[in-house]
């Protein structure tokens, strides 16, 4: 179907529902790199006019990619949830924007709406939206995960411990995780990227992680970010293994270039929870995504990379994972160019993933060739923690030496519970307590209260 919109003399006209998608999104390199972009604020404008008066209805009909080539497509119509979408259906884009911002739209409201949310309905909307009103809308929208502990709740922003190390050295992960319990970080997860991915030492990693959340009994979960099938490989070893991770992509071409497919995301669901090693839940997923996957495999079908992007969450969203992050700046400069860019778009994707019913946290990031700086990130970080985000990443001095990228530290976990008055997740804070790390009010002691951590660690590490 054809769009058109008239600006004074000059008539813009949008071949399909996909160009104007394109044509509404807010500038970034990434569209500018495929040749979707809008050519210039004006068509910009006009395209979002447009996109206004589009029935919500028309994205379960115009699809943005072949229902018949693309299982992420048929994953999104197959099982749209028709019941909960009737509220909203008589809706225009525009509609459900100031439906979103009315004193209507309660969380429990929203989050009875998220199955009957697709992913182009949410990007869509999202396009209409100034910052503030991604801010506002994301924070009417919490989802509660639980495996160990419980995460998502209300007043509270999780951390997720990422002790990386260049050469897996057993020693350096532990002296990382350390520093980072003795922060107050690690309700998210214990989560180590690895440089390796030989099975004897993700198998040893794991073992590590598993040993000192059970030494010490940390109400936490640990994770080393290996392949889906890597991890079910592992679990048929016996392997400890509390989530299973899978970087995800919002094209099945794209999936296909990470080496997945639903049927194996599901497979890696059911070996993980088969462990039941959840003691209070078994949210056992955890998923990661990022701006700009599907275009830099070649596999954006001519879609925008923020629709890729909340078509990602379409695909976690089965899967009912504990976790799901969007890495926003970490790969690169071609598709987020700048800070400005980074922050829109970090707040675009949690916006869309909340509104869709996911626990969404971000890597707070960039790489060291973009337009970006630590103030970017301490500005990013900030209005995030305040629109509700689930949780962020804790690094030692947020330099990450084995990934080479910059992220969010320890010490920006307490800035930002100081400022905004966050909490942990509650099994958590209350082990930080017992383990005399942290006071009733949560914040660090002063004191060295805690040697029999530092005591053990060198032992569980050897």
């Amino acid at each position: 179907m054809t769009y058109r919109h008239d600006v004074g003399t000059r008539r813009w006209v949008f071949a399909d529902l996909r160009e104007l998608m394109a044509k509404a999104t807010p500038p970034r390199s990434g569209d500018m790199l495929a040749g979707i972009a809008a050519g210039s604020a004006e068509e910009n404008v006009a395209a979002k006019i447009c996109l206004a008066d589009v029935p919500l209805k028309r994205f379960l009909t115009e699809v943005l990619i072949p229902y018949e080539t693309d299982e992420v497509t048929r994953l999104i119509i197959d099982t749209h949830d028709a019941v909960a979408f009737a509220p909203i259906s008589h809706m225009t884009v525009g509609d459900f924007r100031n439906f979103l911002l009315s004193d209507a739209a309660t969380p429990s409201v929203l989050a009875k709406l998220a199955p009957g949310i697709t992913p182009e309905m949410a990007a869509a909307v999202s396009k209409l939206m100034r910052n503030q009103d991604l801010i506002l809308i994301a924070k009417k929208c919490p989802v509660v995960t639980k495996f160990r502990n419980t995460i998502g709740l209300p007043g509270t922003l999780a951390v997720r411990l990422q002790p990386n190390h260049p050469t897996d050295d057993p020693a350096g992960v532990a002296a990382s995780i350390l520093d980072g319990l003795l922060y107050g970080c690690g309700d998210a997860v214990i989560g180590l990227n690895p440089a390796s991915d030989s099975l004897p030492v993700l198998s040893d990693l794991l073992k590590l992680l598993d040993g000192i959340i059970e030494r010490f009994e940390i109400p936490t979960q640990a994770c080393v970010l290996t392949h889906v099938t890597t991890s079910i490989e592992l679990i048929n070893r016996g392997v400890p293994i509390d989530l299973v991770f899978q970087s995800v992509a919002g094209t099945e071409a794209a999936n296909q270039s990470f080496g997945v497919n639903l049927a194996v995301l599901q497979e890696g669901m059911e070996a993980a929870r088969s462990l039941k090693r959840g003691t209070i839940g078994d949210n056992v997923m955890y998923f990661e995504t990022g701006q700009g996957s599907a275009l830099s495999a070649n596999a954006h079908h001519g879609v925008d990379q923020q629709t890729c992007e909340a078509r990602a969450y379409a695909v976690c969203r089965p899967f009912e994972p504990l976790l799901v992050n969007t890495v926003v700046g970490f790969i690169g400069p071609e598709y987020l160019y700048d800070g400005k860019q980074i922050i829109r778009a970090g707040l675009e994707d949690h916006f869309c993933g909340k509104l869709m019913g996911l626990p969404l946290g971000c890597d707070v990031c960039y790489t060291n060739h973009a337009e970006a700086d630590q103030d970017d990130m301490d500005t990013l970080l900030t209005l995030l923690a305040t629109a509700g985000l689930t949780y962020v990443m804790g690094i030692p001095g947020a330099d990450d030496v084995m990934l080479n990228y910059q992220s969010t530290s320890f010490h920006d976990s307490l800035y930002i519970r100081d400022l905004l008055g966050l909490k942990r997740a509650p099994e958590f804070e209350a082990w930080l307590q017992r383990m005399n790390i942290t006071g009733a009010d949560g914040r660090i002691l002063n004191h060295d209260a805690s040697h029999a951590l530092l005591g053990m660690m060198p032992h569980l590490a050897a």
